[in-house]
């Protein structure tokens, strides 16, 4: 194993370094993998170069790992990377757009206090401000909380 094998390793800790700034944030696993690589980089300069060989490694991972983390967190390079796309939807339809206060319908299920009714044909999730409203049961919108329409019984 010679200059090659510590090349290759000094490539691979780099590759993951940037890795881990770009794609990896915060999961340390890019690098504990950069650590690994260029350890074993720098154990076989100084086994196969002596102690000259494995100071100009560490000087040339120092200075690699620099050039590559100001590269890596470049803003140009985010912009390049990020994806610009909008997304433009909704889950689902606020039942305010479909309902007025004053509508009436049918509970579908029992109301207490959460349930279902149906106005004009569609399903809703309601909400009684009454205590309990039976299943088949008369009720009227009175407003509307989140994606919910609450509602009381007709009397």
């Amino acid at each position: 194993m010679g200059t090659g094998a510590i090349i290759l390793l000094v490539l691979l800790g780099v590759f993951f370094l940037v890795v881990e700034l770009v794609f990896l944030q915060g999961v340390t696993i890019g690098v504990l993998l950069s650590l690994a690589s260029y350890g074993s980089a720098i154990y076989l300069a100084f086994r196969s170069n002596g102690v000259m060989g494995g100071v100009i490694v560490i000087v040339i991972i120092l200075l690699l790992s620099l050039i590559a983390t100001i590269f890596s967190l470049r803003a140009k390079t985010w912009r390049r990377l990020a994806l610009n796309d909008k997304l433009e939807g909704v889950s689902m339809q606020s039942p305010e757009h479909e309902l007025v206060v004053g509508d009436k319908g049918v509970s579908l299920s029992r109301l207490c206090p959460m349930g279902k009714v149906n106005f004009n044909g569609k399903v809703y999730e309601a909400k009684s401000l009454d205590a309990y409203i039976d299943q088949r049961s008369e009720v009227v919108v009175v407003g509307f909380e989140n994606f919910t329409v609450l509602v009381k019984i007709v009397k």
